[in-house]
Order: C-alpha cells, then structure tokens, then sequence
C-alpha cells in the first residue's frame, strides 16, 4: 500500500470526476480554492481509503460532502462512510447541493465556523486512511514518520 493508499483506478477515477464536476461542484469550489476560506487549503475529489471526498483539507482533517438528490437513498452508505472517517479523525461536513444554490454564504459561514473550532483544538495524531493494526495500540509511538521529500 503506497504512503497515501493511491491506486492507479482511485487516482483515475478522482481525476474524472474533477474533470466532470457537477455545477454546485464547481460553484462551492471556486469559494474553496486557494485558501480564500480562513487561508485553508482544500483539495477537490480526495481519495481516502475506498472513498473519495468531495472537498478535504488535510490540515484540519475536514471534509466536506455535497449531497444530490440521489443521496435520499443512499443514507445507510453515507453513514457507513462517515463512521469510517471518523473513527480515522476527519470531520464531515455534509450540504444538499440546494443549500449551495439557494443559500451560499450560509454554507461558507458553517464552514468557515467549523474550520475556527477545528482550527483552535488542540492538535491531534492523525493516522493515515488504512486501519491501523490491532496489535498496535499507539502506532504513532511505534512507527517512524515517513522522510521528507520536499513540496
């Protein structure tokens, strides 16, 4: 398993669905983007573990998750999904895509809200998106951070 548990078919199909991205997509993402938000830094379409997240920043372990209409059916997944964030530290913010139509500012000011909470917590070890192993109880102490490559 690679350092960001990538794959050649995740990676592809992230790339897609930047590429094909849903207008309410790329409504909220141009508000996201570069840091415009409390100078946070999101990234669109994240693989994370068998999952891949509509908008995350890795700083502050926070997605968030735009809702269709296709979504009234899928609710046990949706939860399923944010149980296993969370139990990985990630926060999930979810919106219908008719609250960042109708309502944009609101959505920007639960997240910007969100991201001051999580902003003033104190910081916490975060483990990467494999489950970590039974035996270890504390893999932060019993493993070696990965060396630094640079940006």
């Amino acid at each position: 398993m690679s350092r960001f548990n990538r794959t050649l078919d995740k990676t592809g199909l992230a790339r897609k669905l930047r590429r094909d991205g849903t207008d309410v997509e790329m409504r909220l993402w141009q508000r996201l983007r570069n840091g415009q938000i409390c100078n946070t830094h999101f990234r669109r379409q994240h693989p994370a573990g068998r999952y891949i997240l509509d908008f995350y920043c890795p700083a502050l372990a926070l997605a968030v998750e735009l809702d269709g209409g296709q979504h009234t059916q899928m609710g046990i997944r949706d939860r399923e999904r944010d149980d296993w964030l969370k139990q990985r530290g990630v926060t999930v913010l979810r919106f219908w895509n008719s609250d960042v139509t109708e309502n944009l500012n609101g959505v920007l000011e639960v997240i910007a809200a969100k991201i001051g909470e999580l902003s003033s917590a104190p910081v916490q070890y975060r483990p990467r998106w494999h489950s970590p192993r039974v035996s270890d109880p504390h893999p932060a102490l019993t493993r070696r951070p990965p060396p630094f490559r640079g940006r």
